[in-house]
């Protein structure tokens, strides 16, 4: 069996996630329809992670295998097959034992904000312009992210995690006009993680909490102690990490 890589995007807002779901569509459940159905063979593959339901991905990955020597038409194939809504960028061989989700080494999320009311962004960004928020008090909350390594308060409830250990690489604030951009990198995120930490962060920013209380709200390793989840809409998983050779 020969082994191939996917680099996709999708605009995540009519699919109920990217992982396979029993009732509801999902961006895997489309790829794989679209494989199968060029290839004429059952076609299963693997992403590098699973996005929540409405959440975007302008950079993702999977691999799936196949014994056909795959040509470069088919990113062009997969494209004319699947909706508007995902895009191919390339598909390409790599090693029979090279594995999407544990060998990628980082992933990088970006989350948006917008403190106007922005009929453009409505779909892409969390509509905040009823609030006063400062940038520079959140990213000083940011820093208090690296010292820590256990993010159970910001992970999901009742998940299949092994461990809720991650190591951030990077957490940063910026403001451009009236779009904040959050951009987050990590060797693995837990499921509703990056949400959780930006609706936290956001009740810095408001004044709700100070910075410092970052400290305990991770320390208590209870969901309950972190903010609300931001909207799935305003995140984007813009970046996988691998070492190809």
């Amino acid at each position: 069996m020969l082994r191939y890589f996917i680099e996709f995007s999708y605009n995540g807002k009519n699919y109920f996630g990217y992982q396979i779901q029993p009732k509801d569509i999902s961006v895997q459940e489309e790829l794989e329809k679209a494989l199968s159905t060029i290839l004429r063979e059952p076609i299963k593959t693997v992403g590098a992670g699973r996005t929540d339901t409405g959440v975007h991905a302008r950079k993702m990955f999977a691999h799936f295998e196949t014994e056909q020597f795959l040509s470069d038409q088919l990113t062009h194939k997969m494209n004319s097959f699947l909706p508007s809504d995902i895009s191919i960028k390339r598909i390409f061989p790599v090693k029979d034992d090279f594995h999407a989700r544990f060998d990628a080494t980082f992933r990088t999320y970006e989350y948006y904000i917008s403190l106007e009311k922005n009929p453009f962004t409505e779909d892409s960004a969390w509509q905040l312009w009823r609030r006063n928020i400062d940038v520079n008090i959140m990213n000083e909350a940011c820093k208090i992210l690296f010292e820590y390594e256990d993010f159970t308060s910001f992970a999901k409830l009742h998940t299949d995690n092994k461990t809720n250990l991650c190591k951030i690489y990077k957490a940063e604030w910026e403001q451009n006009g009236s779009e904040l951009k959050f951009t987050v990198s990590a060797n693995r995120f837990l499921r509703n993680m990056v949400r959780a930490i930006v609706g936290t962060m956001v009740e810095v920013g408001s004044g709700k909490i100070q910075p410092n209380d970052i400290r305990k709200v991770i320390e208590n390793k209870n969901r309950n102690s972190a903010g609300t989840s931001a909207p799935a809409h305003g995140l984007f998983l813009v970046d996988v990490g691998y070492e190809f050779e």
